[in-house]
């Protein structure tokens, strides 16, 4: 993987480069559609492509180690032939997804012993299996295992657990870089800034990160309950740390006003479920402000769902025709609103980052801000 930083906004921090990966370039900022289980709900391949104009997806070890498996996967030539998206793909090392099974798993220096959430059966993740793993899956770019802290979160664990992901990290690098690539195409590992709400541990955490040299650095345990102003503070503090001249990843945000102020901040890298989880409830998000779909006033309003998002979807369907589906239970009302939300953040990022080329993305993200936030 190689990182060209092409330009920096002069009013803030925001950059436009341009990774470059064996399945093709993608240029930052990006933000990356989520496709936890080889797919991204209710959105085909082709619409990923030529809709939502996606240039990198992501894929979950954790789901993907428990269905279809690991023999399946390493059968059809990793996740890429799998479900035939040919471009980049990065997969999130399963650390969250552990986090998240609450009484389901126990952690120790070892690793993490858990229980599937789909049939109860134990498992272990290391950091060496979970390299392991994601070599099977064979994505472009792949995470180190970590914890992720909930919030709040008392300190004393905070930094016990971020000394704990430091010392996984080290494990995960030596595996990393001891063993070789199966498909063909090379691979890239991210480590992951950890420390909670804290400055102190958040400083030392990047600086820690930092220290390893890979060629780009994620944050985590961010968007976790926190409130924005913790989320963006340590956002300003860690990208103050971390390379210049290497992608920031900052996993799980976000909303598109998150995504806007973080990109002021120096982040490169997004992804989220909220446009496909949000749509699946008729939440759509627009350049205009965010809409219920769902709600009377829009019953008679022949307009497009989005006229200033240029994606087909957008513009082809009413918001009339997309009530009338969501109302009356259609599926296609929830590939619809997945695209439209998709096609949105797309389109968000790409524009943000012509802006930081032509210098006026300061004054523009300001507008947008306010605009995407709003409820319609």
């Amino acid at each position: 993987m190689n990182f060209q930083l092409s330009h920096t906004d002069p009013n803030s921090r925001a950059r436009a480069g341009l990774i470059q990966t064996d399945h093709g370039d993608i240029p930052t900022p990006i933000f990356m559609p989520v496709g936890t289980a080889a797919t991204v709900k209710a959105v085909h391949i082709h619409e990923l492509e030529q809709d939502v104009k996606a240039k990198i997806i992501l894929g979950n070890t954790y789901h993907l180690y428990l269905r279809p498996g690991l023999d399946v996967l390493r059968g059809a030539g990793g996740l890429h032939g799998f479900n035939d998206w040919r471009k980049p793909l990065l997969t999130d090392s399963g650390g969250y997804q552990v986090y998240s099974l609450g009484h389901r798993r126990k952690i120790k220096e070892e690793g993490v012993t858990f229980q599937s959430h789909i049939d109860g059966s134990k498992h272990v993740f290391t950091p060496e299996g979970v390299m392991d793993i994601q070599r099977v899956i064979g994505a472009d770019i792949i995470m180190a295992f970590d914890e992720c802290t909930p919030y709040p979160c008392e300190y004393d664990y905070a930094k016990k657990s971020m000394d704990m992901t430091h010392r996984w990290l080290k494990r995960c690098v030596d595996r990393f870089d001891s063993t070789e690539p199966i498909y063909g195409h090379s691979q890239t590992l991210f480590p992951i800034v950890q420390g909670s709400t804290y400055p102190e541990l958040r400083k030392i955490s990047a600086e820690t990160i930092a220290s390893f040299g890979r060629e780009g650095n994620a944050i985590g345990g961010l968007s976790v309950g926190e409130p924005a102003e913790d989320m963006y503070a340590m956002t300003e503090l860690v990208t103050d740390i971390l390379p210049k001249d290497k992608p920031r990843y900052l996993m799980g945000v976000g909303t598109p006003a998150n995504i806007l102020e973080c990109i002021a901040l120096g982040i490169d890298m997004f992804d989220c479920v909220l446009p496909t989880r949000n749509a699946r409830h008729g939440l759509l998000y627009t350049s205009e402000g965010i809409i219920n779909i769902r709600n009377q006033k829009w019953q008679s309003d022949y307009s497009a769902v989005d006229a200033q998002c240029p994606a087909p979807t957008s513009q082809r369907h009413s918001k009339a025709y997309l009530r009338h589906l969501f109302i009356n239970d259609e599926i296609l009302g929830m590939q619809i609103a997945s695209l439209q939300n998709l096609a949105f953040f797309l389109w968000l990022v790409t524009e943000a980052r012509a802006r930081i080329l032509d210098g006026s993305f300061t004054s523009w993200k300001n507008e947008m801000v306010k605009k995407v936030a709003q409820r319609l």
